[in-house]
């Protein structure tokens, strides 16, 4: 039996408008979508309207469909289809389970290809005018997870060496441990006087904007009542981030 073909295809952060013109074509050619959760609904609307839309998304606390469970609706319907897309917000190689997805389909024998997206640190630096990278004062950027896979603090990852990277930190999945994160960071010796960023909802309508020093934006994004999605960035070239007054309104707090 022929197989059809997987698009793994990065939706972009939140706006609907970053999606790539080629993520685009083949949302509009797929015979079946799986999406996630925090895919721009209007890129929904793209959708021939003889194609089957699943919602595959995770909600974090409440009964969702399981990663297994995923990658077996991948093969499936790719083995009945020509064209099948999944659908990944932000960029589909930036924690997102691409690699397993892409294990289920290839082991099955399934021909896919992965269409990148902007990822959330790259639209958040976008959206405030800042660069990631910066000659002489951020050659090291860094995207971590906040979390571990049990939604916990990452006892995994290099704190000492993220410490003392001279460059910019982004953190994925931040909101449950801010605190251990800033403090991991600053005891061991990363200055809690350099700026932060956590920005909510990057690109999204009820985006929101924190700015703060790294000591100082647990306990702010805390008392903004700041929720996932997010993104915590921090280092020397969020110096003069300019906050958008767009973003200002928004936020029900601003430190700058």
């Amino acid at each position: 039996m022929s197989c059809g073909l997987v698009s793994f295809v990065g939706a972009g952060p939140g706006d609907p408008e970053l999606i790539t013109l080629k993520g685009l074509r083949r949302l509009r050619e797929a015979e079946v979508v799986l999406h996630d959760r925090l895919v721009p609904h209007e890129l929904l609307d793209e959708v021939s309207p003889g194609a089957t839309i699943i919602d595959v998304g995770k909600t974090p606390g409440r009964p969702c469909v399981g990663q297994d469970q995923i990658n077996w609706l991948l093969v499936d319907w790719a083995r009945r289809r020509e064209h099948v897309v999944r659908l990944k917000g932000g960029d589909p190689a930036v924690f997102g389970r691409l690699g397993d997805e892409i294990e289920a389909v290839r082991s099955a024998g399934i021909a896919f290809e992965v269409i990148p997206g902007v990822t959330a640190a790259s639209a958040a630096a976008a959206r405030l005018g800042i660069s990631l990278t910066r000659r002489g004062s951020a050659s090291t950027l860094v995207f971590a997870a906040g979390t571990d896979q049990t939604g916990h603090h990452s006892a995994a990852l290099d704190w000492e060496l993220l410490a003392r990277a001279e460059g910019t930190l982004v953190f994925y999945m931040p909101v449950g441990s801010l605190a251990p994160i800033t403090a991991a960071l600053t005891m061991l010796g990363r200055d809690p006087r350099e700026p932060a960023i956590l920005v909510e909802r990057v690109g999204t309508p009820g985006e929101r904007v924190i700015a703060s020093r790294l000591a100082d934006i647990a306990e702010e994004g805390r008392a903004a009542g700041v929720a996932a999605p997010a993104v915590l960035i921090t280092g020397p070239t969020v110096v003069g981030a300019s906050v958008p007054l767009t973003l200002r309104r928004a936020a029900s707090h601003v430190a700058v």
